[in-house]
C-alpha cells in the first residue's frame, strides 16, 4: 500500500486524501511514477490565487487559462473579470478551482501508470 504523504509531501487536506484513495493499491514504484507525473502537471492553489489577484491590476482571467477554462479566461479578459465580481468569487474559491483541476489531472494519470506497469 503506497502512502501519498511519502511520495507527495506538499499535498494537504482534501487533495491528500483524494490522492491517497487513488494510489492505495499501487506499489511503491507505481506510486513514485504517479507522483512524478502528477507533481509536474498539478496546479498549486497559491499559484491560482496569485494569478487571480493579477486580475485586479487589469489582466483578468489568467488563472482560468491555467486550469484549462479557455472560454472563461477569454470572457474574463474581455469583461475585466466580469466587472471584478468573477475575480472576487474566484479569489475566494481558488482552492476548489485548483482541486477540481488536480482531480482531472490525477484521473488522467492513473491509467497511464497502470499501462506503464502492465
Amino acid at each position: 500500500m503506497a502512502n501519498a504523504l511519502v511520495h507527495l509531501p506538499e499535498l494537504q487536506g482534501v487533495e491528500l486524501n483524494h490522492i491517497q484513495m487513488l494510489i492505495k493499491d499501487f506499489s511503491d514504484q507505481q506510486a513514485q511514477q504517479f507522483a512524478s507525473i502528477y507533481r509536474a502537471r498539478r496546479k498549486d492553489p497559491q499559484l491560482i490565487l496569485l494569478t487571480c489577484l493579477v486580475g485586479f491590476l487589469g489582466v483578468a482571467g489568467i488563472h482560468r487559462f491555467l486550469i484549462n477554462h479557455v472560454g472563461m479566461g477569454i470572457l474574463y479578459l474581455l469583461t475585466g473579470g466580469l466587472c471584478f465580481i468573477g475575480t472576487i468569487v474566484d479569489a475566494v474559491n481558488h482552492q476548489s478551482l485548483a482541486f477540481e483541476f488536480n482531480q482531472k489531472v490525477a484521473a488522467e494519470i492513473i491509467p497511464l501508470v497502470k499501462a506503464m506497469n502492465s
